[in-house]
């Protein structure tokens, strides 16, 4: 940044800066015969950052954000810390109020964190803007139903998907690839690992196991001892199969439930060399929703979910990279899995770019309950709820891609 260019920054700053203040000052007055000091003050420095917020996204630094706001995360960011730091430092700080010192760092600590929290917003806001671009958008499940399989395909040939992955023990995988064999030209298939139910893998008495007993699996010496054999046989024969059904030798793989990323699966297939590609689920918060779909996602288990397998993908992404194994960057899918419609899955693509996954489980609407007899308890529930053809439906509204 050149001495120009610096100074023109620092002044904007300056004035925002200002008519925050200014702004804090005016709102506690007007308080001040309403309502105790205890109650004001937080109020009128919230409405101070809120002029703040505003100021320096369009104003001070209005090169990155492009005259966008910045998301609301760094809002709440900057008033909680400042409401922490503002009311913990009195009480640490040695000295008497009358020092000078103790004054001065109790005025400029706070300036200072909302320079550096505010920087840090606009740094994050131009890396979004630069990475900006539609998604690929990827549909799991791929021969679980013909179902499935319909919603899938429709959505292939309208150039609505990019990718698809197979469940190659599912009722429909051989019908599923024999179609998406006759579409020009294919889309990329995945191997669809499924561990968590479906048909028992031969020779594996302890299979399919659900995600909580294979996650705890992964640290109990005795079970891992017990699991690790049939986990290999399991993940050779759906490999097998997966090049039997495809003629696909280099195998790009994700899992059903995301059963890849608990460590003790991981470590198997990462002794696979047919493995060139894994799916992670570094999924960025998204901004701009209304908090009752906040509320959703904490009430149907998405938020958790999203934390676990933000924990397993930041310890799986290291060992696929020391294995050779590529990844994607990005993803978004977990936290409002199953719901993938209107305000989540604008949300959601505005966070990714071209160089990022969006998953979605479309389908036809249907009885999904011969499901259950085929081992796949857990998918007729969820393929049963007429979410699966609203997110179908919301992805047919989408535009093509090119």
């Amino acid at each position: 940044m050149t001495l120009v260019k610096l100074l023109s920054r620092l002044s904007r700053y300056g004035l925002v800066g200002f008519a925050s203040a200014g702004v804090h000052y005016g709102v506690l007055l007007g308080l001040a015969g309403s309502s105790p000091e205890w109650l004001a003050n937080p109020l009128a420095f919230l409405i101070a950052s809120l002029t703040g917020y505003l100021g320096h996204a369009l104003l001070t630094f209005r090169e990155e954000t492009g005259g966008q706001r910045f998301a609301r995360r760094w809002l709440v960011m900057q008033y909680s810390i400042n409401l922490i730091v503002c009311g913990l430092m009195p009480l640490v700080l040695p000295g008497t109020p009358s020092d000078l010192w103790r004054t001065l760092t109790l005025v400029f600590t706070p300036t200072l964190l909302n320079a550096l929290i505010w920087s840090r917003a606009a740094q994050f806001t131009a890396r979004r803007r630069r990475l900006s671009g539609s998604p690929r958008f990827h549909a799991d499940d791929f021969g679980l139903a013909e179902t499935v399989d319909e919603a899938v395909l429709d959505l292939i040939r309208s150039r609505r998907l990019h990718s698809t992955s197979l469940l190659v023990d599912g009722a429909s995988a051989e019908t599923a690839v024999a179609a998406l064999r006759q579409l020009n030209p294919p889309v990329p298939l995945c191997l669809h690992l499924c561990l968590t139910e479906g048909p028992a893998p031969p020779d594996c008495p302890d299979l399919p196991a659900s995600f909580g007993q294979l996650l705890l699996a992964s640290w109990i010496p005795h079970q891992r001892r017990r699991l690790r054999p049939q986990l290999r046989r399991a993940i050779h024969h759906q490999i097998r199969r997966f090049t039997a059904l495809t003629g696909v030798t280099d195998i790009h793989l994700d899992g059903h439930q995301h059963i890849h990323l608990v460590p003790i699966v991981l470590e198997c297939l990462l002794e696979q060399p047919q493995i060139r590609w894994m799916r992670t689920t570094a999924e960025p918060l998204p901004t701009g929703l209304p908090l009752g779909v906040w509320g959703s996602a904490v009430r149907d288990g998405g938020l958790l979910k999203w934390a676990v397998l933000q924990l397993l993908t930041a310890v799986a992404k290291p060992a696929l990279h020391r294995s050779g194994v590529q990844t994607n960057r990005h993803f978004a899918g977990v936290m409002f899995t199953g719901r993938m419609i209107g305000a989540q899955l604008s949300a959601a693509e505005r966070c990714l770019s071209s160089e990022d996954l969006l998953l979605a489980h479309p389908a036809r609407g249907g009885n999904h309950q011969r499901l259950s007899r085929q081992g796949f308890a857990l998918s007729a529930g969820f393929f049963s709820s007429p979410w699966r053809q609203r997110e179908w439906e919301a992805l047919r509204t989408r535009a093509p891609h090119g």
